[in-house]
């Protein structure tokens, strides 16, 4: 009975493997045209010179097809000067973005790396008022610091928009994290041959963090970059005023303006879109690295 049995439960095991893959590929590629639908509409959009077919195709196939692609809305925009000055926006954005994560991850490294092997009194405390610090929500401490930096003569400035937030204390607790999981026997044996703090974490334990620094540069670049509030209360001027702010311009009370608003929608996602395709593999790496580590 079992040697006539076996033979024919292969076919049906194999049957519902087979099934199973063909679920788990319906599902990926719906959750797939999901999340790129709309970026692919966007794009699309923007290749439209009519902002009023664009919103007339809203809600229809229409809205992912062009006849006649133009780049149109892209020549209106690209200007470093003038009412649709959005070149100069975008560069704005990309010198906040830039001077913003590496000095962040500077000083969140370097903090993380104390906390976990610094020989600091009290590290217990300080971890615990980092950790309670991230619970404060951003929202809470936005007026108290817009009148800081009023006071400080910083609106309408780069400086403003990059100094409240270099430091975080989600990402200096990511680098600890990262940084107290590697064995301890490797600060030993560098203070053994007579190494320095700061040269046990330049050239021990910063190279072999690169996953985290993916991770922080990733998060800190896409929160960088999509900052609204803060810029819309500091800034006054097209001096340092980053594309995110400008593109709301397009949205007035009598007039929406989708051709333009699509194309400048198109150049911001670009430049973080390729931050993160620069480090995805150490930003995937990581999250296994947790995953097994958990």
């Amino acid at each position: 009975m079992s040697d006539i049995a076996l033979p024919r439960s292969l076919p049906a095991a194999r049957s519902g493997k087979r099934s199973l893959r063909i679920v788990q590929t319906v599902c990926i590629f719906i959750i797939a045209l999901v999340v790129i639908s709309p970026l692919f509409m966007l794009l699309i959009a923007s290749l439209k010179d009519d902002r009023f077919q664009i919103l007339a195709d809203m809600g229809s196939f229409r809205a992912f097809w062009v006849s006649k692609p133009t780049l149109a809305n892209f020549r209106e925009i690209a200007h470093f000067s003038g009412e649709l000055a959005f070149g100069r926006y975008l560069v704005n954005s990309l010198l906040i973005l830039a001077i913003t994560v590496g000095s962040g991850l500077v000083i969140n490294s370097m903090a993380g790396f104390v906390l976990a092997w610094g020989s600091l009194r009290g590290k217990a405390i300080l971890l615990s008022l980092v950790v309670a610090l991230y619970i404060i929500p951003q929202e809470s401490i936005i007026m108290p610091l817009v009148v800081m930096m009023s006071r400080a003569g910083m609106t309408d400035t780069f400086a403003v928009q990059i100094l409240p937030w270099v430091a975080s204390p989600l990402y200096i607790f990511l680098f600890y994290q990262f940084f107290a999981q590697l064995p301890k026997e490797l600060y030993e044996a560098a203070e053994i041959d007579g190494a320095s703090v700061f040269r046990i974490y330049r050239s021990i334990y910063l190279p072999l963090s690169l996953p985290a620094l993916a991770t922080v540069s990733i998060l800190m670049g896409i929160e960088s970059w999509n900052q609204y509030l803060w810029p819309t209360l500091v800034t006054q001027t097209d001096y340092a005023r980053p594309i995110s702010v400008a593109i709301a311009t397009f949205f007035g009370q009598d007039n929406i303006y989708w051709d333009r608003a699509m194309a400048a929608s198109v150049l911001m996602m670009l430049p973080i879109l390729a931050l993160y395709l620069a480090f995805q593999r150490w930003f995937v790496s990581s999250f296994i690295g947790s995953a097994v580590k958990g």
